[in-house]
């Protein structure tokens, strides 16, 4: 892998990609003086944009051969019996399919992004790290034929340490560029708090906090699938601007050099979302199952720390925030208040369901909200 250091310095968000630059994009560089065009391929915004392009293609091509392979295994999802009552018609219906999302993602950010960049490995072996724990509950509970897999301990404890794996690698490299433990917060240009100390228990509650928050939004077909869509689309944006010095300065946001490269990153996310959509859609054909709701949410809240936009990704992540904290009030009003409880039932997707409303319009309604929320994280780019 040799030294991790950031991608890019390059002011206008061309990429210095060196003798260890990314796969594709360094096989043309050989041929730059002799194709006409090829040049382009030093550009972040078109290697995000032919990530995400890669990304979707190869699931679409991978896709039906992973659905067959998760039949052949017998690996069908198992409902919950206390869930809403027509989801029972899903049992059986193959899991997994977030390892085609992590493949996808993996195969592409290796032909795409800087491998020279620290943050994108540090973002792989989060994606990596937390999509085998979600793996190993999911095979758990297929071994076990029900719906229990790790217990809620077992699953923290493990995701904890792949985090402060994480956290270390990230502080040991700089990798959040200058001012390390401070934040950014939106609205203010220069009210900047410093974590000192607190700065690893912030990254352990943002990148624990976001995967369980994915997790959670997955509940019905295509939901966490076109949510995670929006809201990497929008991540991708942001990474670009932190990671351009000008449009940093601009926009008076911390500019954290070698950010930029997670925008083609998070180019692949947003064409694995897209083509694993195709086969999530209701009625769904495969369930991405906590293999990749927990490493999408990881590798995203990860992405959210070295960028310094972790409190953007409360508002950009809003229906991710309405899922968790529906679950954490249901749970408190129960346990507070005599068994009372606040909503039909949690997550808040199944609440809006128990009130009347047809699976495909509560995840239109939902998929409404998320654009809602990632248009205002972008919007207050201005609003400082």
């Amino acid at each position: 892998m040799g030294r991790l250091l950031p991608a890019s310095r390059h002011p206008t968000g061309k990429a210095n990609l060196g003798h260890n630059g990314a796969m594709l994009p360094r096989l043309f560089e050989l041929f730059r003086d002799h194709v006409p065009g090829a040049g382009v391929m030093r550009y972040i915004t078109f290697r995000a944009a032919m990530a995400a392009a890669t990304a979707m293609l190869l699931s679409l091509l991978l896709g039906p051969w992973m659905i067959r392979t998760l039949r052949r295994l017998k690996m069908g999802q198992h409902i919950r019996e206390e869930g809403p009552k027509h989801h029972q018609g899903k049992a059986g219906t193959p899991t997994m399919g977030g390892l085609l999302m992590i493949v996808v993602i993996l195969l592409s950010t290796l032909l795409w992004c800087n491998l020279h960049s620290g943050a994108i490995w540090v973002t792989l072996i989060a994606l990596i790290g937390f999509g085998a724990v979600g793996a190993f509950d999911d095979a758990k509970k297929l071994l076990k034929k029900q719906n229990l897999g790790l217990s809620s301990k077992q699953k923290m404890v493990l995701l904890t340490l792949i985090t402060l794996g994480v956290a270390w690698l990230t502080l040991h490299f700089g990798l959040r560029g200058h001012d390390t433990s401070h934040l950014s917060v939106p609205f203010f240009k220069n009210f900047k708090p410093d974590l000192g100390i607190f700065l690893i228990p912030w990254i352990w509650l943002v990148v624990v906090g976001t995967s369980n928050a994915v997790n959670l939004t997955d509940g019905l077909d295509g939901l966490a699938a076109g949510g995670l869509l929006v809201v990497s689309v929008t991540f991708a944006i942001l990474a670009y601007v932190v990671g351009n010095a000008k449009l940093a300065a601009y926009l008076v946001v911390p500019h954290v050099p070698g950010g930029a490269e997670l925008a083609v990153f998070m180019g692949a996310v947003c064409g694995a979302c897209l083509g694993f959509l195709w086969y999530n859609a209701h009625p769904a054909e495969v369930f991405m199952g906590d293999t990749g709701s927990l490493a999408l949410g990881g590798a995203l809240g990860v992405v959210a720390i070295i960028i310094k936009q972790e409190l953007l990704l409360l508002i950009a992540g809003g229906l991710f925030v309405i899922e968790a904290v529906s679950v954490i009030l249901q749970i408190g009003s129960y346990r507070l208040r005599g068994g009372k409880r606040i909503f039909r039932m949690a997550p808040f997707h199944h609440h809006m369901e128990l009130g009347g409303l047809a699976e495909t319009k509560v995840v239109i309604r939902l998929w409404i909200t998320a654009i809602v929320c990632s248009i205002l994280a972008i919007s207050s780019l201005k609003l400082r």
